[in-house]
Parts: structure tokens; C-alpha cells; sequence
């Protein structure tokens, strides 16, 4: 379409203007979800730290197991047992360290046992039922790699091998702003008079911010007024990595954000060729980037999970791998094709071992509630039409928030 820009070309173009944050800080590893590591990790010790038991039973030799064996010592997890001598076995817990001498463990639903004398109802093998030092992790060996940002998952492995405090970068700023004389705080009034709406945008981005680990900052609602639309942002610019705009970037007479941007700054991206989200701007307010966004928030969540949610991971020094594709078998028709690129709002379920997708039933822009009801959109490439059974591509929405 023409004047447009299709997403890659946008977001190329964005991503090679990010600017990675370079001050770190040190957290405690309590601290460190939803963090970028400054540098990588590397294993302390190793994981596990010793021969150990996988399993309740009895460590023994395994070319002895078909011996009646003497039990001679108790070997609970987190005591060091002694040498085994020929003849002998050991009661042994989950995870207890095996004994010198022993290079298996009889699991004990296959022992007997009559006093302190031990039977095997099958024999066992060398290395068998025994978790080796290091299979998790050798000493020296890379945790995790700088870039990282850290997850639940994450901090359990970096526990465990005994890393309490982290380098991670600093967070990054984002400052937002809503535009619209029409726009009325939650909470501030019982009801709204004509041609008035909620602001919805500005929680839904400070969610999507706070979830990835974003400082969120709040510029409140600017008038639709050239001046008061020019001091906010001077004033977030000054104070944020990145500003974000809700409104305001159209070409209507009462849409000012994009005039003021031009005349602080620059603008190196107007108009984006997907929908929901073709208002969109990119450019720079002094050092800080800037985002405006659309005003109707299908919208918003669409052009943020797109284009900024990318840039503003590459700016934290973070891995920014796309979000995982998967395909799944639609459960209903599109008969007319469009000129830009799509991402409708759908709900995917589990059909035998594969996925079916089905849609919102409006599928507006300034519909949110679509989201809401959503697990995922559907990505349409421009010109195509879809008949029900076909194969659509579909990214999950958890992983644009995360």
C-alpha cells in the first residue's frame, strides 16, 4: 500500500537505531527476575557437586550383585558415607553422595532384605541409578550467557550453583503519555459525559511495560494542545529512555504529536502497513526514542507487541528473538483479502495433535476487549484469503509479554 511500511522494513529500521543501555548494577539473585544480565555466569561447581544417588535404595559393587551382601552403613542425603569394603552394601537415600568403593545403586523395590543381610532380585550395572558429578553442569562451564533476561527457571539454575548477587543492566525508562481531550481517568468520575471514553491505553502499556521488566513512568493526559503537547514530551525526554504516545500521530487538525515530535526531534518512521496500527511514528526526542502509538487500543496492544516491545529489548542489552510461530488449522472463512498485513485477535485450542484458531467476532481496532478474550492473533499476509480448514499462522500472546 502505498506510502506504507511493511513491519520488516519497520522493524529493521528501528532495531539498527537501538542503542543497548550500558550501566549495570549489582542485585541480589532474589532481586534478579525479569533482569538482563550484564555478563555471563559461569559454574562455580559443579551440578551436581558429587556422585550422588538418584534414587532410595542400596549402593553397592555391581559385579558383587548377585551376592548376599552385609548392610554396614546408613547414608542419608547430605552425609558423606565411608569406604565400601567387598561384601558390604549401603542403605542410601536420594541424592546422598555415594560411598567410595560403590559404582551402583540396587533401587530397594528389587532388594531384600533380612537383618543387616542384603538379596538382589536382579542384578544390577555399573553407573547404574547414580547421577554423576557435573551432568548438569561442570565447573567453568557458561550458565548463562550475558543478554540473558532471567526467568524463573533461571534463577534455580544460577542457585544452584551458588550464585547469590548478579551484573545485570540498569532498567530501562519508559515514559507514557495519553492524548485526547476525550479521555477521562478510571475512577475519577461516576459517569462520562457525551464524546468522553476511560483511558484504557495507558494500563494496558504500563501491564505490558511492568511485565517485561520496565521502569514505567506516568505522563498522565495532555490537552490536544500544540504547546501542552510539546512541554510533556520535552519534559518525559529529558527524563526517559524511550516516551510512548497514545493518540495524536493522525493527520486530523486536533492531532499534534507528530509536529511536536518534528520540532524537538526527528521522525524516521511515519505510518506502518499492518492492521490494526497504521498510525504509528518512530523517532528521536534528544536521546531518548519515541514511540507514537495509535490511539484506539487493539491497536496499541498490536504496534507495541510488534515494533516497540523489539526495540525496547535490544536498547536493555536483551536477547531479542522473534516470537515463536506456530500454525494452526482455521476455524473460520475470510472471503475478502486486504492491502496490509493482519493480526487478528483469536483464541487457539488443542484439536487432536494439532491447534485450531478461532476468531474474535469483531475484530475493530477499537474493540480491546478482543484482546482480553484472546490467547493469540492470527498473522494474515496482505492479500490472502482464508477458508475454514486451511493452515494460519499464529503467534501466542504470552510470548509477547515476556
Amino acid at each position: 500500500m502505498a506510502g506504507l511500511t511493511p513491519l520488516d522494513e519497520a522493524l529493521a529500521l528501528v532495531l539498527n537505531d537501538a542503542a543497548p543501555v550500558a550501566e549495570t548494577e549489582t542485585v541480589p539473585l532474589a532481586e534478579a527476575l525479569g533482569r538482563t544480565l550484564a555478563e555471563e555466569v559461569l559454574a562455580r561447581v559443579p551440578v551436581p557437586n558429587d556422585d550422588n544417588s538418584a534414587m532410595d535404595g542400596y549402593a553397592l559393587r555391581a559385579d558383587e550383585s548377585s551376592q548376599v551382601l552385609k548392610i554396614t552403613q546408613r547414608i542419608p542425603a547430605g552425609t558423606a558415607g565411608e569406604t565400601l569394603l567387598p561384601g558390604t552394601a549401603a542403605r542410601i537415600f536420594t541424592g546422598a553422595p555415594i560411598p567410595p568403593g560403590a559404582d551402583a545403586v540396587a533401587m530397594q523395590e528389587n532388594c531384600e532384605v533380612e537383618g543387616d543381610k542384603l538379596r538382589l532380585s536382579q542384578p544390577v550395572m555399573a553407573g547404574e541409578n547414580i547421577r554423576r558429578s557435573g551432568q548438569d553442569l561442570e565447573r567453568g562451564s557458561q550458565v548463562l550467557a550475558a543478554g540473558r533476561r532471567l526467568q524463573a527457571e533461571d534463577l534455580g539454575v544460577l542457585a544452584s550453583v551458588g550464585c547469590g548477587r548478579l551484573s545485570v543492566f540498569r532498567r530501562l525508562v519508559v515514559g507514557v503519555l495519553s492524548t485526547g481531550d476525550e479521555l477521562v481517568e478510571p475512577g475519577t468520575a461516576d459517569r462520562l459525559a457525551p464524546g468522553q471514553i476511560f483511558n484504557s491505553n495507558r494500563y494496558t502499556l504500563q501491564g505490558l511495560l511492568e511485565s517485561l521488566g520496565f521502569t514505567f513512568r506516568d505522563y498522565g493526559l495532555v490537552a490536544d494542545k500544540p504547546a501542552e503537547t510539546r512541554r510533556v514530551l520535552e519534559s518525559a525526554a529529558g527524563s526517559c529512555d524511550c516516551v510512548i504516545s497514545t493518540g495524536g500521530v493522525s493527520v486530523g487538525e486536533e492531532d499534534h504529536v507528530k509536529h511536536q515530535v518534528e520540532a524537538l526531534g526527528s521522525l524516521k518512521l511515519w505510518k506502518l502497513g499492518v492492521k490494526p496500527g497504521k498510525p504509528l511514528a518512530y523517532g528521536r526526542i534528544g536521546k531518548a526514542g519515541f514511540f507514537g502509538l495509535p490511539g484506539n487500543p487493539a491497536a496499541v496492544y498490536v504496534t507495541f507487541s510488534m515494533i516497540v516491545r523489539p526495540w525496547l529489548l535490544a536498547c536493555q542489552g536483551a536477547e531479542a528473538a522473534p516470537p515463536l510461530s506456530l500454525f494452526a488449522t482455521a476455524d473460520f472463512e475470510i472471503g475478502r483479502a486486504g492491502s496490509r498485513l493482519e493480526f487478528l485477535r483469536a483464541r487457539v485450542s488443542s484439536a487432536g495433535r494439532g491447534l485450531r484458531a478461532e476468531l474474535h467476532e469483531n475484530q475493530s481496532s477499537g474493540v480491546l476487549s478482543s484482546v482480553s478474550w484472546a490467547n493469540a492473533l492470527v498473522v494474515l499476509p496482505p492479500g490472502q484469503t482464508v477458508a475454514r480448514g486451511d493452515v494460519v499462522e499464529v503467534l501466542l500472546l504470552d510470548q509477547l509479554s515476556r
